[in-house]
């Protein structure tokens, strides 16, 4: 028998035909490693089928049977549909057990299935007009005169591959058992081993060809593991050349951070106190600062961040901060304005649309500017950038960052989120970052009350609303669309603006979204936050930057549309002031799944436990982004949110970094 080295090359695997080769090299795969490495992205216990259903079902099902009639079906002169009828068993002829697989607009399965042919099809069943129906189900032929490579299909637990186009799934599966077969144990060996007792290629041949399920979950957390360690290590090295280099030494002076203290009518919390001491040390390093600063919606972030910038000031350097969003980059602007104009601090604004530098009248330039990805394009806006500030930095791409941090020499950096971030996260994406955490939040602030309503009346909505109204306070009305849309069912803000308007006829109801213009916005969130309107009706365009302490209320349409984390940064709009405050989550979802997320919010304002559970349920890449967070090339990454896993791999990376010495 041949045998195969991980690092092969596939296009000198004989057993390939060429036109195979060109498909597997079209689809990235190089060497023998490269496809072993693509792992089944599930499994069907072929030991044992389900029984034909006899309704429909939003499980899907995997069947065995035999095609007992095909054709093509033609609707009212629309395109056809090729339909098939299976049948249970391997008999040819009509009976009770049967069920209908249907194809829109693909001709060519024509020429895969017929009349006789076993096959075996896995997809969900629906009910049309009274007949079970499973439209484009994912299927093999059994064919015969194959019975020497008849157990890799059938009789076990196969695995089923991510399609590489030009090449069929059976075949796939051929291809990887027959390498498998041949391959030379030491060859497929990892750069480090983080199971001594658990050889390489067994995880291999259990996560492609296991036995029992039970092999998948082992296998399947070696390679994980493998993937943390190798993600530990990349980011240990990184802080570890980060922190070679030379910082700044700030913060030896502090008159202005002593002068904005005193100006305060309030005092820090002890968490932020403890915050601003974490940077206070590291702005006085010799090594340049690179922390981030978590703190849930409405603890204070800004305010921390103000001690930074001041400290940077007082060392005779300029501060950068970008935002994410206009609306936010302005809030910030109004905010640091109104308590550093009285320290005669100067202060401006660069957005796209937008540049203001305050109403102080000064020749110098800004010793604090504030933007969105404008500040990434401006020419000699800074002379010494000394601290830069990025706020909900899981916005911004790495390179954004970068680009930002290269317009100083070795400026401090502080990344600044109200999204809480897991520990596991916090562990493994931003190990080469220091963490200070705002863990409570300022006092004489009104308890948010949250309620999720299944189909809730309009009338009660508006009841409510008024009441609230009546009371002086003010409301927020949150909607997934700015506009109505063809193909999704949901609330729109534009549409629903209107009819808001007449049902409080007695208040002022404003619109905002993201396809207004900058001043359009700014003039829309002045009026609300001088409650020159009491309502307003909005897309997640307020999910940050948004702060009127009057707004009691908030009502958002079509919940089950939103992620956790965004629901709970909308939700943190209000509660901002003393009075109690109402978030009600209206859904129109039927399927549990929504529903539970739902009643996540509904029984915590922890922002942590929130985002813990939206991990769980769209895993990180959604929780976080995977273009922002570096997690796009990732291949497990639902392991993200086991703690277990994540503490092993950080050990092994130390265990590693710690032999390299």
């Amino acid at each position: 028998m041949e045998t195969w080295a991980g690092n092969d090359v596939i296009a000198e695997i004989g057993a390939l035909a060429p036109k195979e080769v060109i498909a597997l090299t079209s689809a990235a795969v190089e060497t023998v490693a490269d496809l072993l490495d693509r792992v089944p992205k599930r499994y069907e216990d072929r030991r044992r089928f389900d029984a034909f259903p006899t309704q429909a079902s939003t499980e899907a099902v995997c069947l065995r049977g035999t095609v007992v009639d095909a054709g093509r079906r033609f609707f009212g002169g629309r395109k056809g549909v090729y339909e098939v009828v299976i049948q249970a068993g391997n008999e040819v002829g009509f009976g009770e057990n049967s069920i209908t697989c249907r194809w829109f607009n693909a001709p060519y399965i024509s020429k895969i299935l017929a009349v006789g042919h076993e096959i075996i099809l896995y997809g969900k069943p629906k009910d049309v007009n009274g007949k079970l129906v499973v439209d484009h189900p994912e299927f093999e032929v059994i064919k015969d005169g194959e019975q020497s490579r008849e157990s890799v299909h059938v009789e076990r637990i196969v695995p089923v591959y991510k399609n590489i186009s030009g090449i069929a799934q059976r075949r796939l599966r051929e291809i990887v058992f027959l390498l498998l077969e041949g391959m030379n144990a030491d060859s497929v060996n990892g750069e480090f081993s983080v199971d001594e007792s658990y050889p390489r290629i067994d995880a291999y041949r259990e996560v492609h060809f296991p036995k029992e399920m039970e092999q998948v979950e082992a296998a399947r957390r070696y390679f994980a593991l493998e993937e943390f360690v190798r993600l530990q290590l990349e980011v240990a090295r990184r802080r570890k050349k980060y922190h070679q280099q030379k910082g700044r030494m700030q913060a030896q002076k502090m008159h202005l951070l002593t002068e904005f203290y005193q100006s305060l009518p309030f005092d820090l919390t002890d968490a932020q106190k403890r915050c601003v001491k974490e940077i206070i040390h590291d702005m006085r390093s010799s090594l340049p600062m690179n922390r981030m600063l978590q703190g849930d919606v409405g603890s204070g972030k800004t305010f921390v961040a103000l001690c930074a910038a001041l400290l940077a000031i007082d060392s005779g350097a300029q501060v950068a901060l970008m935002a994410p969003t206009q609306i936010l980059a302005e809030q910030h602007y109004l905010t640091f304005r109104q308590w550093l104009d009285p320290l005669e601090v100067r202060v401006g604004l660069t957005t796209s649309d937008r540049e203001e530098q305050g109403e102080m009248s000064w020749s110098k330039k800004p010793q604090i500017v504030i933007g969105t990805h404008a500040l990434l394009y401006g020419e000699n806006t800074f002379d010494d950038l000394g601290l830069v500030i990025i706020d909900e930095q899981h916005k911004f791409g790495v390179e954004q960052r970068g680009r930002l941090v290269r317009k100083g020499v070795m400026p401090d950096v502080l990344v600044m989120t109200a999204t809480p971030i897991p520990r596991t996260l916090t562990l493994t994406i931003y190990g080469d970052l220091d963490v200070s955490v705002i863990d409570e939040l300022p006092k004489g602030r009104g308890k948010i009350i949250t309620g999720v309503r299944p189909k809730a009346k309009v009338s009660d909505v508006t009841k409510f609303l008024k009441e609230k109204l009546s009371e002086g306070r003010q409301a927020y009305i949150v909607y997934p669309l700015v506009e109505e849309s063809e193909s999704l069912k949901a609330g729109a803000a534009s549409v629903e603006h209107e009819k808001w308007q007449k049902r409080l006829g007695a208040y002022e109801v404003s619109l905002v979204h993201g396809k207004m213009s900058a001043d359009e916005k700014e003039q829309v969130m002045k009026d609300f936050r001088e409650n020159s309107s009491q309502v307003l009706v909005s897309t997640s365009v307020i999910e940050v930057g948004v702060d009127v302490p009057n707004a009691s209320v908030m009502v958002i349409y079509d919940a089950e549309r939103f992620g956790l984390s965004q629901l709970h940064q909308l939700r943190g709009r209000i509660g901002r002031g003393e009075h109690k405050s109402y978030c009600i989550l209206v859904t129109n979802a039927k399927n549990p799944e929504a529903l539970e997320k739902l009643q996540v919010l509904a029984d915590t304002i922890d922002g942590f436990k929130i985002s813990e559970a939206d991990l769980k349920m769209r895993g990180p890449g959604d929780v976080l982004g995977t273009d922002q967070s570096g997690l796009a090339d990732m291949r497990f990454i639902e392991y993200l949110a086991d703690v277990d896993l994540i503490r092993e791999a950080r050990r092994l990376a130390e265990e590693i970094l710690n032999n390299e010495q």
